[in-house]
This record gives structure tokens, C-alpha cells and sequence, in this order.
């Protein structure tokens, strides 16, 4: 397409001589524009694309894929429906668990809400966004009637250690004479966890399931079973079978896909702003490419003229300016995809350094929901980033390469 003149010329424009820096800094500039923007927008997107995946399998691994609800009234038989459920394909496994909100105090006086689950020993170990994270202690003395596991934050806020006792109230309590009296129980810490979300890190304790029925007055009952599959993409079928499966039950089945669609496409929302705020960089850099291109065809104009006067069609003159903005914007999608792919695979490494020369939390947990930047880096999106760019930056060399093929030599040399 492009022959060894043309090339040749072509690199010979690029490359500026005394006098022409100027046109050549603006070039540097419109490829400085677009390898931030294309590198800009490669780690936002893996950023985005990571927070939703880690927050997906964080709250997936900690509140199952689905959740079988008393219809009005809770489960009483639920060993019969845990049984049910587990036969049914694709069904990993079935916990039936006690929810419930309490105040945790302790003996210096500090209260703070927290949300309490009653869950049994096995099937405590099968839920390894929490077994698979424990920091002290043991799951093996998880058992019992005073046993509690409670998260990092929460051992945190009250000095607890492996051993320490904290107390717990409820509001619901028995109604007396005097009012309602608040049931309170004194538990012993068996497990500390820690499964990387300041939210449940810090509002979430363990019970074993029979404590948890003592405590909540619900013996024999249980607030809801909660149900891991193998595919949590693929969830609808098996919401299907199971409602099938527990026909003349009155439940409710709710899978996570209906419990959290608000959150994540509030977060798929943000990921397109971000998208379409970021790509106005790649633009604005393509208008830069243009204004450059501009200014190198009128001050080429004279060499224009010569290369018409000795041959040269009008074709040949558009290809070289072609391939002149094509370099800048090639090069400088090429250099900021290598940008942002270097950053996506090391940005742990470069948090790390970044809060060691600053002294600061970059990535506070507590105002976050994860304990660390995550990035998932998706080549389709890298490419469709390229593709994006190039065709932007190939779009702003068409008019000045259409404007220099219709230089006139005659007016351009009339006064040479």
C-alpha cells in the first residue's frame, strides 16, 4: 500500500530539522495525549473489571448463591428441605442458618452493633470465604453452647484475643411485669477471621447453630438455608428446580443475582461513565493529532509543490501524510497499552511503594469495601481499548492528509 518513496518521506517529516521544532513538539504532545489516555483507560477498566469480580466472590462466598426463605413464618423442618435441595443437580451444598442483630458489649463499657449467624460446625468448614481465612484460633472448638467466631475488626474495636469473653444482647428478650427484659449471654472467642471486606470483618459473628437457636429463641427453626452451586452464573435454572422440588413448601427462593442487582449495576453504571469520561482523553488527543498535522502540511506546503511538480500524484502525497499521523497515533497506542498493562500487573507492587514513601493508607478499608486494589486485566477490553484508539487516531489524519492532496503547486511555489 505504501511504497518505499512514500515511506521514506514520510520519516523524513517526522524526524524535525532546526526550525521546525515546533510542529514536531505538538506531534510529541498529541502522542503523549494518546498513550495517556489509552493507558489511562486500560487500568481503569481492569480496576473496575477487579472490584467487581473480588466483591462478587467475596459476598458469593460469604452469603451463598441462594437463599430459601420461610414464606411468612420460619423454616421448622429444615433438615427435610436441607435434604431436598442437596439432591437436586448442581447444588454444592445446603446450611441452614439462624440471622439475627445483637449488641456487643464488654466489660470496659464499649458497645457496637453487630449482625450474628448460627451456622453448623461442617458446614461452617464448607464456607471458606470464612474457614479458609481464620488468623487465630480454630474451627475444632467451634462447637457448644458459649463458642463464638468473630471477625478482625470487631476482635479489633474490643481487645478480643483467642480465649477473651464478650457478651451479647438482644432486644428481643421476655416480656415481664417490669417491661421487656433484653436477653444477654456471655460467649467465648474460639476463631478470629478475617475474610478481606471491612463490612463483615467488622458487623459479623459466628455462632454454633444450637446457640444461636437458644439465644434467639428460635428452637427448632431456622431463618433461612442458604445454597451454594457450582456455577453462580447459571443460578436461574437451579432457582427453578428447587422451587419445584419443595412444591406445596412455603418458601420463598431468592438467589443473589435478584438480592444484589441494584449494587452491581450501580456498579456496571459507573464502570460506562468512567468508560465514556476517558475516551474524551483519547478524543481530546485526537483533536491534538489533527491541530499537528494541520500545521505540518502548512509548512510543508512548499515540498508539497516540489513533490507534484517532479510526479508525485495526489495519492501519494495523501498516503505520506497518512502514515505520518498513523505513526503518532500507532506509537503512542502501543506505548500506553504497554503502560497500563505493566501497571495492571503490578499494582499491588506499586500501592505497596506508594504507601511506603508516603506514610499514608491509599486504600482504607474502612471507607472501602476490600482491603486491597484489586485488577483483573481483560484482553478483550485491552484490545477493544487499541482498536478504539487507533481508529480515533487514524480518523484525525484523513482531513489534513485530504488537505495536503489538494494543495495547488502553482499557488504554493507562486511566491518562492
Amino acid at each position: 500500500m505504501f511504497n518505499a518513496f512514500e515511506r521514506t518521506v514520510a520519516g523524513r517529516y517526522l524526524r524535525a530539522r532546526r526550525g521546525e521544532r515546533f510542529v514536531s513538539i505538538i506531534a510529541s504532545f498529541s502522542l503523549i495525549g494518546i498513550a495517556l489516555g489509552v493507558a489511562t483507560l486500560i487500568i481503569v477498566l481492569s480496576v473496575m473489571g477487579g472490584f467487581k469480580a473480588d466483591l462478587l466472590s467475596r459476598i458469593l462466598g460469604f452469603n451463598g448463591h441462594l437463599g430459601i426463605y420461610g414464606a411468612g413464618a420460619p423454616l421448622t423442618k429444615f433438615d427435610e428441605t436441607v435434604t431436598k435441595i442437596r439432591a437436586i443437580p448442581d447444588v454444592v451444598t445446603a446450611a441452614p442458618v439462624v440471622d439475627g442483630q445483637v449488641l456487643v458489649t464488654d466489660n470496659r463499657g464499649t458497645n457496637s452493633g453487630a449482625h450474628v449467624r448460627g451456622i453448623r460446625q461442617e458446614d461452617f468448614r464448607r464456607l471458606r470465604a470464612v474457614s479458609d481465612h481464620v488468623v487465630a484460633g480454630s474451627l475444632e472448638d467451634f462447637r457448644g453452647e458459649d463458642a463464638i467466631a468473630v471477625g478482625v475488626g470487631v476482635a479489633g474495636r474490643f481487645g478480643l484475643s483467642v480465649g477473651a469473653d464478650v457478651t451479647l444482647v438482644s432486644p428481643q428478650g421476655a416480656a415481664t411485669a417490669f417491661g421487656t427484659i433484653p436477653r444477654v449471654r456471655t460467649y467465648k472467642v474460639v476463631a478470629i477471621f478475617q475474610v478481606g471486606m471491612n463490612d463483615y470483618d467488622s458487623n459479623y459473628v459466628f455462632l454454633p447453630l444450637e446457640a444461636a437457636q437458644i439465644f434467639f429463641q428460635k428452637l427448632g427453626s431456622a431463618s433461612h438455608i442458604e445454597v451454594m452451586v457450582t456455577d453462580p452464573e447459571r443460578v436461574a435454572p437451579v432457582t427453578n428446580a428447587i422451587r419445584a422440588a419443595l412444591t406445596g413448601t412455603p418458601v420463598q427462593v431468592l438467589n443473589w443475582q435478584q438480592a444484589n442487582n441494584s449494587f452491581f449495576t450501580a456498579v456496571q453504571v459507573q464502570r460506562n461513565v468512567l468508560f465514556l469520561i476517558l475516551t474524551l482523553i483519547i478524543l481530546v488527543a485526537a483533536f491534538n493529532v489533527i491541530s499537528s498535522m494541520i500545521m505540518m502540511v502548512k509548512d510543508k506546503s512548499k515540498d508539497i509543490a516540489v513533490l507534484r511538480t517532479i510526479g508525485a500524484g495526489r495519492g501519494a502525497i495523501m498516503r505520506i501524510f497518512l502514515m505520518c499521523g498513523a505513526s503518532i497515533g500507532v506509537t503512542g497506542t502501543l506505548v500506553g497499552s504497554l503502560i497500563g498493562i505493566l501497571f495492571c500487573w503490578n499494582i499491588q507492587t506499586i500501592q505497596g511503594w506508594v504507601e511506603t514513601v508516603t506514610g499514608t493508607n491509599v486504600f482504607n478499608a474502612e471507607v472501602y469495601y476490600l482491603t486491597h486494589l484489586p485488577s483483573r486485566l481483560d484482553w478483550t477490553e485491552v484490545t477493544e481499548v487499541m482498536a478504539m484508539a487507533l481508529f480515533l487516531s487514524l480518523l484525525a489524519t484523513l482531513y489534513p492528509s485530504w488537505r495536503a492532496a489538494r494543495t495547488d503547486p502553482v499557488e504554493a511555489l507562486r511566491h518562492e
